[in-house]
């Protein structure tokens, strides 16, 4: 992991800000949804990038049952 020497403060709802330059760096546009992850003592924010819940594809993922399926898998499980 690399340290880009940043500081910021959490305000008093809990919230930071993002530098510009980071942002621009992660191709991190308003409105984009962050993962939220933990490993140890590290809190790791990464670009959330929706994937089938089966075979971690990306790509024809429809909303089934509150979970992200792509079509291969959804008409495997309609088909059983």
């Amino acid at each position: 992991m690399k340290s880009t020497g940043i500081v910021r403060k959490v305000d008093e709802l809990g919230r930071i800000v993002l530098p510009v330059e980071l942002r621009r760096v992660m191709d991190i546009q308003i409105k984009d949804s962050l993962e939220i992850m933990t490993e140890d003592d590290k809190i790791i924010l990464k670009k959330y990038e929706p994937s089938c819940v089966f075979c971690l594809g990306k790509e024809d993922l429809t909303d089934f049952k509150g979970r992200c399926v792509c079509k291969k898998c959804l008409q495997e499980l309609l088909s059983k």
